[in-house]
């Protein structure tokens, strides 16, 4: 077992952050849909979120905004001239397709890709497989220039290896590491591999769709050559994603040996335990902590986003702490909760609420804005260092955006074709603070 810690890469929010309604089966994202948005307070917001698990002592990386208006998708679409003709042209035809073009949702980079570490892998190498999301329009735009940023940022084939998304097809649907959780003793011991699928390849039916296919989950874990004795494939309940569980985060998060879930996160919760129980044999003692529909009604559950929290280790203490969107602390249901849950002996023994409005009002909470990756010394070392936090990085960051970034977006600002160059500049000075000028 090799010296590892668990890197957050968190989505830097851009310029064009929106409502633009654009995610079936998101709540938040309907309910909010056309309102103003401010894309500079939901990017300072993120960076003191990053700021919060720096000052704790823990690796901090982040992911640069993609570039926005996406061009390719306009011109596709048969849009064509110069890049305010395009807009202009795409504005009053598609104005719902010139919002897809501006999504900045890749800000959730629990979504960019499922990643396996070196502990795990037939290999020893990082494995990451960036996500197609080709169930939604405006995020299965991501995945190219995803790509692109991830064999950047993990440069070389002796640590890393990138692997392509899956084919753009119903029956690969896949959705990234919001449908996959690892437990494991230590963050560089061997661990187990948690895949969480909504459906079956060709398998359809009313309701919100179910986002995350087995066959994609299957393909992922066979790429990262996993060990199939340590490598679970489980289903999500239908009445979660029908309640708005769109991903499996929503409703269920682990860090080290504990499984934290609400009771309807599965479809089979006693023989989801089964299965853990017998993944996790000999290597940890699996701790499940399953809230009940009793003590948190999985409305509230979804509506605060308490399981789309952060669930780390802090240096120095000795029970997980749990980093909630403050929305959890405004529910009554789950601040009732978490003071019970933290005033027991569990393994979770503290809650830290952060205020990531900008994005909640989107859908997405703590644990959608950050993929997490298992890294050695060595793939710390052989990692792009721009993209590896500290304080000094994220003032420069935030110097940035607060001189770059609106304070006030309507959808319908995105019809005027000067926004365009705002983004596109606003992006670069964030990509030079970061040493990734190459993407631009």
């Amino acid at each position: 077992m090799s010296l590892a810690a668990e890197v957050n890469f968190d989505g830097l929010i851009g310029p064009s952050h929106n409502y633009g309604g654009l995610s079936d089966g998101n709540l938040a994202s309907a309910t909010n849909a056309g309102d103003v948005s401010n894309p500079r307070e939901a990017a300072l917001q993120g960076l003191e979120k990053m700021r919060l698990l720096v000052r704790a002592g823990l690796v901090q990386g982040v992911l640069p905004p993609l570039p926005r208006p996406n061009f390719d998708l306009l011109v596709s679409a048969g849009f064509g001239g110069s890049d305010a003709q395009i807009i202009e042209a795409a504005a009053q035809a598609s104005p719902r397709l010139l919002k897809a073009a501006y999504s900045a949702s890749n800000m959730w980079t629990a979504n960019a890709a499922t990643v396996s570490p070196s502990a795990d892998t037939g290999d020893g190498r990082l494995h990451l497989t960036v996500a197609n999301l080709s169930t939604m329009l405006h995020r299965s735009l991501e995945h190219p220039d995803t790509t692109a940023a991830l064999i950047s940022i993990f440069t070389g084939d002796e640590h890393f290896a990138v692997h392509p998304a899956l084919p753009m097809h119903a029956d690969f649907s896949d959705e990234g590491a919001a449908n996959h959780v690892r437990l494991c003793a230590e963050h560089g011991a061997t661990g187990i591999e948690l895949f969480v699928y909504g459906r079956d390849a060709g398998e359809s039916a009313a309701g919100f769709p179910a986002r995350q296919t087995r066959l994609a989950a299957e393909a992922v874990a066979r790429s990262h050559g996993l060990d199939a004795a340590h490598t679970v494939f489980l289903r999500q309940s239908k009445r979660a994603i029908d309640a708005g569980a769109f991903h499996n985060d929503v409703v269920c998060v682990g860090a080290l040996e504990t499984l934290f879930f609400h009771e309807a996160a599965f479809e089979d919760a006693p023989a989801t335990l089964e299965a853990l129980r017998r993944a996790s044999e000999g290597l940890f003692a699996f701790k499940p902590v399953m809230v009940s529909e009793a003590d948190v009604p999985l409305g509230d559950a979804i509506r605060s986003y308490l399981f789309n929290s952060q669930l780390l280790q802090f240096p120095d203490e000795d029970r997980l702490v749990l980093l909630a969107p403050s929305e959890v602390q405004d529910t009554e249901s789950t601040r009732r909760y978490c003071e019970a849950l933290t005033a027991g002996n569990g393994p979770i023994g503290r809650v830290e609420f952060v205020d990531v409005r900008q994005s909640m009002r989107n859908g997405g909470g703590p644990a959608c804005l950050r993929l997490r990756v298992v890294m050695t010394e060595d793939e710390l070392e052989a990692c792009r260092p721009g993209v590896l936090m500290d304080e000094e990085r994220i003032d420069e960051l935030q110097a940035v955006i607060r001189r770059t970034y609106r304070d006030r977006l309507s959808p319908s600002d995105l019809a005027d074709p000067a926004f365009a160059d705002e983004c596109r500049m606003a992006r670069e000075e964030l990509l030079r603070v970061l040493e990734l000028e190459e993407l631009a």
